[in-house]
């Protein structure tokens, strides 16, 4: 397993539990508790959780994890979900791409098959494409979201509002029969800008995010047309969102 990985299952299970011990945290990684603790001792320096005797409590940032945090988790599905969700592109397409990590892996596949228009608000999708002569990139401005590496908030919308996608990929923390949630208020209300002004607008998320509801509301399902994800995904859930009229696929 990757430090990296390692570091986002540590805080995802601290997040989850509300805190953790060392003995349960290398039982779960399978590694031995001295790793544990230099692991617990970097992500402390770094604020992501609290180190107390014995083991971890949640930090400041709470149940959302930084972005370069998230990269490796689910990576293989990530991309499988990537492959699919790049198909449904026809070419000469507008696409929107908000921010995370399955989005991003998204904007690799576009950018490596050929034309295409890109509307971003994520500062580190942005980066990765505009060394490809191929892409026609338009980054949408506003307030620097630390976590997720994303421009949110009026500035962002009024930009949205002014363009048309004709397709746009929305990343989430969580997609549920009560709707399409996210952490932050200001990203939430980004993300609806996007589906607002767009012709289709396709949801990416792996299992993990599947029957999950988090804090701020992005929008109600009737706003999404299809659900990219993976197999692992829960069936109840998926029934549910189905039945909701949007268009699922299980890759």
């Amino acid at each position: 397993m990757l430090k990296t990985e390692r570091h986002a299952r540590i805080l995802e299970h601290v997040s989850a539990r509300g805190g953790s011990d060392v003995k349960e945290l290398s039982r779960l990684l399978n590694v031995s508790g001295a790793t544990v603790r230099r692991d617990l001792q970097h992500l402390s320096r770094l604020n992501l959780l609290r180190r107390t005797h014995g083991g971890a409590v949640v930090g400041s940032l709470g149940a959302e994890l930084p972005v370069q945090h998230r990269t490796e988790r689910c990576r293989p599905e990530k991309q499988a979900i990537a492959r699919a969700a790049a198909e449904l592109v026809p070419a000469g397409a507008v696409v929107g791409l908000t921010g995370g990590t399955t989005v991003t892996e998204i904007a690799r596949v576009l950018a490596a098959r050929g034309p295409v228009t890109i509307v971003t608000n994520a500062v580190n999708i942005a980066a990765e494409l505009v060394p490809h002569r191929d892409v026609t990139l338009v980054v949408v401005g506003g307030y620097a979201r630390t976590a997720s590496y994303e421009l949110v908030g009026p500035i962002a919308e009024k930009t949205l509002a002014d363009h048309h996608t004709d397709m746009t990929f929305l990343g989430v923390d969580g997609i549920s029969a009560a709707g399409c949630t996210t952490h932050d208020q200001l990203e939430a209300a980004t993300d609806r800008a996007f589906a607002d002004n767009s012709g289709r607008t396709v949801v990416v998320a792996d299992h993990s995010k599947i029957g999950k509801v988090t804090f701020a509301k992005i929008c109600p399902l009737t706003d999404i047309d299809h659900l990219v994800t993976d197999r692992a995904a829960p069936a109840d859930h998926l029934a549910r969102i189905a039945d909701a009229g949007v268009a699922v696929t299980a890759v």
